[in-house]
């Protein structure tokens, strides 16, 4: 008999009957705060838990305060959330894992819609999705994009979810937060998906997002896009090389990479779509991104992929000169990031400059990577408390700047 994580496996020798190892793991309940929550069925004292157990999470806030979400986590390269925003939230037991709930304060969700999961794509396993965040009454107003980091292999869209209620604050903005498929088989996909694939992804989000921002009140002629740490690539991508949108494929012809949309509006071409986002993207705020081919991954198996392919991939390859697209933008890092050097982003930003681009490079003292993250845990929250609010309220103003100039 041999057991492995989550279910049993049986050697069965000379005609024994098998008995199937019932399997367990520790399911911790974390403190909660501004709330109540509900588990059934109730965890033991020890909390082991039978693997496959269906565990159903009921969650209530305290007056006046709101559900920011019900969650588990595990560890892995770093601790990961799995939300949801509403309750109950249904889990399978299949590993060691925490369980909780976390709410914010009732006014921190005031005059706010919020459109949840927006499928875009499914060009894999997992469906790809985008929340909506907008001003109660929004009408025609510029629509800002965020793009979850992670490094390309974590995270959904709930990460951002702080810095989009920060950004639609003032009622200027309708925020869109995007999620896209993980780089290799993460999600589940038999074949690896490569970094071509997750562009492919942002195009294809931002393509759906054009096609229904005014639903939600927002101006699709007006765009701006940001995003951390892999999303800060992945939003200086989307910044800077919407022209390298087309059908000839990612490195299927020598020098021809071009990234196919993961979604095409009904009756548009990769090509109109391209014009479109050249036209409609007008500035980027990358934080603390990855921007030059040397730190790239191209995460394709192909015997042909080289350093040409990872060049591909690289917004700093692929700055357009102002003289004919002006792309602004507003770069962040923390001096203590220990990911992102200050060598990394000004590189970018001198080679943004060196083209005409409008570029302000910001750098907070003292400040580690991902303060711009949402999670339930109490650190991230402080950190994005004492940093991230103010540093969003900095980047609104980029992005003011751009889209309400001063008369």
């Amino acid at each position: 008999m041999r057991t492995v994580r989550g279910f049993c496996a049986a050697v069965l020798v000379s005609g024994a009957v098998c008995v199937h190892a019932q399997e367990t793991f520790t399911v911790i309940l974390d403190e909660v705060f501004n709330g109540k929550i509900n588990i059934v069925p109730e965890l033991p004292s020890d909390g082991k838990v039978a693997a496959g157990t269906l565990l159903t999470i009921s969650a209530a806030p305290d007056d006046g305060y709101a559900l920011d979400s019900v969650y588990y986590s595990v560890q892995s390269m770093w601790l990961m959330f799995h939300e949801s925003m509403t309750s109950p939230f249904q889990v399978v037991v299949n590993s060691d894992r925490h369980i909780g709930a976390s709410f914010i304060e009732k006014a921190e969700l005031e005059n706010i819609n919020v459109t949840q999961d927006v499928v875009y794509a499914k060009p894999g396993v997992k469906p790809l999705k985008y929340d909506v965040y907008a001003p109660a009454g929004a009408e025609n107003l510029p629509c800002i994009v965020i793009i979850h980091g992670g490094g390309w292999s974590a995270n959904t869209e709930d990460i951002m979810r702080g810095m989009a209620r920060e950004l639609i604050r003032d009622g200027k903005y309708v925020v869109f937060s995007m999620d896209y498929r993980w780089a290799g088989t993460r999600d589940g996909d038999a074949v690896g998906n490569t970094m071509a694939d997750i562009i492919g992804d942002v195009f294809g989000g931002l393509a759906h997002i054009m096609e229904h921002a005014a639903e939600y009140g927002g101006d699709p002629s007006r765009i701006a896009v940001t995003g951390d740490s892999a999303g800060g690539h992945l939003s200086a991508v989307a910044g800077t090389m919407p022209d390298m949108i087309g059908e000839g494929g990612f490195g299927k012809m020598p020098g021809v990479f071009e990234f196919m949309p993961s979604y095409l509006p009904a009756g548009k071409t990769a090509a109109e779509v391209r014009a479109g986002l050249l036209k409609s993207i007008k500035a980027a705020a990358p934080s603390y991104g990855v921007f030059d081919s040397s730190r790239l991954n191209h995460y394709s198996e192909d015997p042909a992929a080289d350093q040409s392919w990872k060049d591909a991939v690289a917004p700093r390859s692929h700055i357009p000169n102002a003289s004919e697209r002006e792309i602004p933008h507003y770069l962040i890092r923390g001096t203590a990031d220990p990911l992102i050097s200050d060598k990394m982003v000004k590189e970018y930003t001198d080679a943004l400059v060196e083209a005409g681009q409008r570029a302000e490079y910001v750098q907070v003292g003292g400040a580690g990577h991902a303060f711009f993250d949402w999670k339930p845990d109490p650190q991230t929250r402080a950190t994005f408390r004492k940093i991230g609010v103010y540093y969003i309220r900095e980047m609104e103003a980029f992005f003011n700047s751009v889209f309400y100039p001063a008369r």
